[in-house]
């Protein structure tokens, strides 16, 4: 009888702890049953965490591009604007180098024009005392005993001489050059062999002129 007992043991025993397995199984499938709508949750908000954080990284990038095109904008407008002051200033710069030059010739033509005014002035003037001078020169080669008289002629036949220089008159040369219509005025002609052809041989009245200007032409005598 003590045999049967100690044989029916070991199948209890397995019998106890095949029910403590099934039992263990049962609490860890309630277990995760219970668990089961945490994990859920949990799962969803970190996709729904993840999803956020795409959403901002996108909606920042979105606003990085607006603002690198808004910059890009900006940087694009700025240079419209200097590229449209630095044209203004080209124009402006090319306007003012047009005045200086333009300011530059009316200055010289201004001058010019005053030079020759004045000297128009100076011939005219001129020209009203070439008589006096004339008168001067044909007394001093007047002979005369009176060495008083001729000394006083040449003093103001000097003096004439002298103003006329300060004012810029000069003579023409005229006896032994070759004659020119632009500076005398041949009244006589003579057949010279000694001398050279179209030489001036004699001058009956003294020439002048003011810088290129001719006050009174040379009269004088030509040869060949």
């Amino acid at each position: 009888m003590n045999e049967e007992k100690k044989t029916d043991l070991p199948e209890q025993e397995a019998k106890t702890a095949a029910e403590e397995t099934a039992c263990e199984e049962k609490e860890t499938k309630a277990a995760e049953a219970e668990a089961a709508p945490e994990k859920a949750e949990e799962t969803a908000a970190k996709e729904s965490a993840d999803k956020g954080a795409e959403t901002k990284d996108a909606k920042n990038a979105k606003d990085g591009g607006k603002k690198e095109k808004h910059r890009f904008r900006k940087a694009s407008a700025e240079e419209e604007k200097i590229e449209k002051l630095e044209q203004e200033n080209a124009e402006l710069n090319d306007r003012y180098l047009r005045v200086c030059a333009e300011y530059d010739n009316f200055r010289r033509r201004s001058q010019k024009e005053r030079e020759a005014l004045y000297n128009d002035i100076k011939a005219d003037t001129l020209s009203k005392f070439l008589p006096v001078y004339d008168n001067l020169e044909r007394a001093l080669k007047q002979g005369t005993e009176d060495e008083a008289y001729r000394k006083g002629v040449e003093m103001i036949m000097n003096q004439f001489n002298s103003t006329m220089e300060k004012l810029g008159v000069t003579e023409i040369e005229s006896l032994g050059q070759k004659f020119d219509p632009a500076l005398h005025n041949a009244v006589m002609h003579v057949d010279d062999p000694e001398k050279g052809e179209n030489e001036i041989v004699e001058v009956f009245q003294q020439g002048f002129k003011i810088g290129d200007k001719v006050v009174r032409f040379a009269m004088v005598k030509v040869a060949n």
